[in-house]
């Protein structure tokens, strides 16, 4: 049984691992939307499985809510606010893709470099998920500095919350009951008062570009 949920928390890491190097490749912004879904959904079914191999009842609480929350209420938010501010589809770069590809190929071998000594020491079914977390998050963080819609800023936050959710997962089993509920909906209601910030911007300068929204600094 051990083996067993190795090997499937692991796959399911895998996924999560790879969907972020697809968040960085793509260059429209409903494939973004749907590989931010499908990473969500890996990240709740993980849960899951962590939760059945360790016996830990409230991990399925928080499983449940991350596929609901995190794989389809905030996607469908997401387009719905893509669709009234008709923002341009395409994704405008600091960084080209294959520069960014790299980048984020050396964040994540910094990662593992960074928890090699613990996952080796370590001996708990999540362990080799650590290194996987790390990277997420500051892939994440890359995509939010080197994006230039306020829309993809967005996706970029809630790619390194996901790197942290797993992060909490495999150190400790996830946090108390009570503070990943809170957590859950503080997302939710940022992820909402984003959006609105976002509509209120377009309104307002016609642009969710915030390199042109710098400029009204000078």
């Amino acid at each position: 049984m051990i083996e067993l949920g190795n090997n499937i928390i692991n796959g399911l890491a895998v996924v999560i691992f790879l969907t972020t190097f697809i968040i960085v490749a793509h260059t429209r912004l409903y494939p973004w939307v749907s590989t931010y879904a499908i990473q969500s959904l890996a990240l709740g079914l993980l849960a899951t499985a962590v939760a059945y191999f360790t016996d830990s009842f409230h991990i399925y609480i928080v499983a449940a809510l991350a596929i609901i929350i995190k794989s389809v209420i905030i996607p469908r938010f997401l387009r719905y606010t893509m669709d009234r501010i008709r923002v341009d589809k395409e994704v405008e770069m600091l960084v080209n893709v294959p520069a960014s590809l790299l980048i984020s190929g050396g964040l994540a071998i910094l990662s593992y470099y960074i928890t090699e000594p613990i996952i080796v020491q370590g001996n708990v079914i999540t362990k080799n998920c650590l290194a996987i977390s790390i990277a997420v998050v500051l892939i994440g963080f890359f995509i939010m500095i080197t994006r230039r819609k306020a829309i993809t800023q967005i996706m970029g936050l809630m790619v390194m919350e996901n790197g942290l959710f797993l992060a909490a997962i495999a150190t400790s089993y996830g946090m108390p009951l009570i503070v990943e509920i809170g957590i859950f909906f503080d997302i939710l209601v940022g992820v909402l008062i984003m959006g609105v910030f976002a509509f209120q911007i377009n309104r307002t300068f016609e642009t969710v570009d915030t390199g042109i929204l710098r400029r009204l600094r000078d």
